[in-house]
């Protein structure tokens, strides 16, 4: 990612529409698993990025401590900006922690990113190493290769996920899965005509979709998250598995 992507991520992610409502599905998959908590739990994001999620996963805390994680330095620059301090520069495939201490582990469209061959394993073996027996993992990633477009060349992407690729990376370290599911479905349609069907014609999209809406378009950003809502709403049934959508979500329990 460019410095201008962190920025546009710093400004952005309290009220734009995919991290408001994405936000939303989070809360609904994962309050039945670790519900809100008055008493003290380590929590800890891998790949905090500019930190929108630190403040947010305090919920889960209760009394106890929300830390961050990521390699790059302007992330954390502006994760201190949020007045987070509980912050540590490394690698999620190298988590600077001991065995067992964490009672919830989240994973925001990180795996997605690593370089490295198999970089999206170690990371997994490393979030289930640094969980109490008991703790919870949730991850996030992309879904599908061939939604591969400007915005994934854009933020460095190296690879997306089918729920069988994910859920089965996940299984093969040790997880046992509680539930998995494809999320924001409402807008696989409209992303798959803008990113497939124009490319014949020259007029692909390029560059990360997270920017400002363009002037005069900012009335989308209620209809987006209200679609998103729709869908959380629907997630709230324990049962409920979408069979499609642009993201993939694992929550496994060690």
């Amino acid at each position: 990612m460019r410095a201008e992507d962190y920025s546009y991520l710093y400004e952005l992610e309290e009220s734009f529409w995919w991290f408001d409502g994405m936000r939303e599905i989070t809360a609904v998959l994962l309050d039945p698993l670790c519900p809100p908590a008055r008493e003290g739990k380590m929590i800890l994001d891998a790949g905090c990025g500019t930190g929108g999620n630190l403040s947010w996963l305090e919920r889960y805390a209760g009394s106890g401590r929300v830390i961050g994680v990521d390699l790059v330095d302007d992330a954390l620059r502006f994760c201190r900006e949020r007045k987070h301090e509980l912050l540590a520069r490394a690698s999620v495939t190298d988590l600077p922690f001991t065995d067992a201490v964490f009672d919830l582990v989240t994973s925001f469209d990180v795996l997605g990113q690593l370089p490295a061959e198999a970089a999206d394993e170690r990371a997994i073996r490393e979030m289930y190493r640094v969980l109490k027996p008991g703790g919870i993992c949730f991850v996030r990633v992309s879904a599908y290769e061939w939604m591969y477009s400007g915005h994934d060349s854009a933020l460095g992407t190296r690879r997306r996920y089918s729920l069988a690729a994910l859920s089965e990376k996940m299984a093969r370290v040790g997880f046992r899965l509680r539930r998995a599911t494809y999320a924001n479905s409402l807008l696989l349609p409209a992303a798959a005509l803008r990113r497939l069907a124009l490319k014949p014609l020259g007029l692909a999209d390029s560059g990360s979709d997270v920017k400002p809406l363009p002037r005069g378009l900012s009335w989308l950003n209620w209809l987006l998250v209200r679609a998103l809502k729709s869908e959380a709403r629907l997630l709230r049934r324990p049962h409920t598995r979408l069979s499609a959508g642009l993201s993939v979500i694992c929550m496994a329990e060690k």
